[in-house]
């Protein structure tokens, strides 16, 4: 199994904004005084540095428009609704605010399937009828090499779902509690957590029972990988929102906030096994409460 891929989906957002009904789990987000229009085209601006960073860098991009027949504030964060593997399967997730439940898409996976073998679709979106959600590659960061999943709890992350979906892949759940500074419930684990082939990146200190951190920490390190500890400033520069994708060396594709919140201590590690490449996107960022991660859905699916 491969930890990371070189073929990535992206929706280019075509009515990005504040998503009132995420707000609340998200403290990540924050208001603006900015006209839509404006934060319409701050963020395409934005979406279209990653776009370059990662072709520059020997990505293979798939971009999909949004459309605007259902407003979908949120589109450009496609890894919450979408996962793929190496068997072939793809899964669908369900989500907890209403308005992104439209960015599932029966055209978008029409048009993965046009490159890659597609030989099994899980429609997990059924749970939304009983309230329970678990938003892809959001709510879990996975360790596709030794078959762990590594989720925190929160609203959008229902333990029950989850342990179907560990049960259809044969990963083994690690699921720990985790806190920003304020004390509330960090909202997704990919804010917190990175795996690499032979690294993780992790907020330690936002696990605050020192059992499950250390339970965490211990699974980690016994994947084989060195682990990159942030400090508690780094979590809301996103610091942890990080993704590694093979292009053409192993890069780790990160904010440039981000980027610029490590130490030279932490980069020196990270460097040893990724080369970080960044982009600018306060928009995003500010307005959405996602960073670069979240706008990257990973395709495993085999080539045809």
């Amino acid at each position: 199994m491969m930890q990371s891929t070189n073929s990535i989906l992206m929706v280019r957002p075509a009515a990005f904004g504040s998503n009132p009904e995420t707000a609340e789990s998200n403290v990540f987000q924050q208001t603006s005084s900015i006209d839509n229009l404006d934060i319409q085209q701050n963020a395409l601006e934005e979406f279209n540095s990653v776009v370059s960073m990662l072709r520059a860098n020997g990505v293979r991009l798939h971009i999909v428009d949004d459309t605007l027949n259902q407003l979908k504030p949120d589109a450009v964060f496609p890894n919450n609704w979408i996962s793929t593997h190496e068997d072939g399967s793809v899964v669908l997730y369900p989500m907890m605010a209403e308005s992104r439940r439209a960015e599932r898409r029966r055209d978008i996976l029409d048009e993965l399937e046009r490159y890659y073998q597609v030989r099994k679709v899980v429609d997990l979106s059924r749970y939304e009828q009983e309230n329970r959600f678990l938003e892809g590659t959001g709510s879990m960061v996975l360790d596709r090499i030794n078959g762990v999943i590594y989720a925190c709890r929160s609203p959008r992350t229902d333990e029950k779902v989850l342990k179907e979906l560990a049960r259809m892949l044969d990963y083994r759940v690690v699921v720990f509690d985790a806190v920003d500074s304020s004390g509330k419930a960090v909202y997704h684990t990919n804010v917190l957590l990175c795996i690499g082939t032979r690294f993780a990146v992790l907020s330690d200190f936002a696990i605050p029972d020192a059992q499950e951190r250390e339970r965490v920490m211990t699974s980690l390190a016994g994947g084989g990988r060195r682990i990159v500890k942030l400090r508690p400033d780094q979590l809301g520069q996103f610091a942890g929102n990080l993704l590694e994708i093979h292009g053409r060396e192993n890069l780790l594709a990160m904010s440039t906030g981000a980027y610029q919140s490590l130490s030279d201590s932490q980069l020196d590690l990270i460097e040893l096994w990724a080369s970080p490449v960044h982009a600018a996107i306060p928009t995003i960022e500010k307005i959405g409460g996602g960073s670069v991660r979240c706008m990257l859905a990973e395709i495993f699916l085999p080539r045809k």
